[in-house]
């Protein structure tokens, strides 16, 4: 389909959706790294100049598909979260189980993580103030969100409960990156075995390290 040059608003609207959800069948396919506008306009079909009047920069359609994978996820976490409240369990327990629950649904997202671990070295880097500005402030309200529904779930983590999950992220992000290493990587395994010990599976460690996160959040607390 060749898109003609949208008049209207609500053209604009369809034109800027029709763009983002190509974008997002792309990273189906391919990490973040190896998206381009060139690829992204020719599939859209439309010229990379014209692609320019919805989006200033590949950066800015990243940004986009971030924030809104975000909303999302968190949308789907909280309502996990309110279907365990009536759990029992001690403080502690209920801090494993989030770990658990994050770390497993992050693996089911992989474009989220691959977009979080892209997002502060390259993501927020070719971007006007007035783009970045506004993803901050509607990752903002996400991160509230999530954090609403983490101190419903662990109440005694209080007013902690953002900065946790603003750091949970952060840890998925960087976790994703180091778990994901380039493809000659197992050959250097086979030439010294011991950096096996170097190894990190994401699911696995993120849950891990998001237990031992929360916990201590829960225990400085305490303290």
């Amino acid at each position: 389909m060749t898109f003609q040059r949208a008049r209207s608003e609500e053209q604009r609207d369809i034109r800027r959706r029709s763009i983002l959800d190509t974008a997002a069948a792309m990273l189906e396919d391919m990490p973040v790294s190896e998206l381009t506008l060139n690829e992204l306009s020719r599939r859209v079909q439309l010229a990379k100049s014209a692609m320019l009047r919805y989006f200033e920069s590949r950066e800015a359609v990243l940004l986009d598909l971030l924030d809104v994978a975000l909303s999302r996820w968190v949308a789907e976490i909280s309502t996990q979260l309110s279907d365990s409240t009536s759990r029992p369990g001690s403080a502690r327990e209920r801090c494993d189980r989030l770990a658990a629950l994050v770390s497993r649904s992050l693996q089911q997202h992989a474009t989220l993580c691959d977009l979080i671990a892209a997002q502060s070295g390259v993501l927020e880097r070719n971007v006007s103030a007035e783009v970045l500005l506004r993803f901050k402030q509607s990752t903002h309200t996400s991160l509230r969100r999530l954090a609403d529904a983490v101190r419903r779930y662990i109440p005694e983590l209080d007013e902690d409960s953002f900065s946790l999950c603003l750091t949970m992220l952060v840890t998925a992000g960087a976790l994703w990156t180091h778990a994901r290493p380039p493809a000659g990587t197992p050959a250097l395994v086979q030439a010294d075995p011991s950096l096996a010990d170097l190894h990190l599976d994401f699911s696995v460690d993120l849950e891990t390290t998001l237990a031992r996160l929360i916990t201590g959040t829960l225990a400085r607390r305490a303290t």
